[in-house]
């Protein structure tokens, strides 16, 4: 679920900062790709048997998002940009290693607690 929630944070960010805060409908094709690259990340994630929350699932919904969500964007017809594709690179990068470490600094601390 953080996982969708990063990319709608990173959807409503670009959006904003390029003045596209008019329609709903343009939010959500901004989206739609990137949400299949997170479901194409998860898939990823099951198959390698890995907990979604480890640090190290972070990988592979990354590689997700960059191979599926680039290539649904691409393929719809929306831009691209090698620019574009850094920033998204970068990005997720930070955010779904971010979160997960952060979950599993709080899991073994709750874990020495107990």
């Amino acid at each position: 679920m953080l996982d969708v929630i990063c990319v709608v944070i990173f959807v409503a960010i670009g959006r904003s900062s390029h003045g596209e805060t008019d329609s709903v409908g343009g939010f959500v094709r901004t989206l739609w790709p990137f949400l299949g690259g997170v479901l194409v990340g998860w898939a990823l994630v099951r198959w390698r048997r890995r907990a979604v929350e480890s640090v190290r699932a972070a990988g592979l919904v990354w590689l997700g998002i960059l191979a599926g969500g680039v290539t649904l964007r691409a393929v719809s017809g929306q831009g691209l940009a090698l620019s574009f594709v850094l920033v998204i690179a970068g990005f997720f990068a930070v955010v779904l290693t971010g979160w997960r470490a952060l979950f599993a600094v709080t899991q073994r601390r709750e874990r020495v607690r107990s």
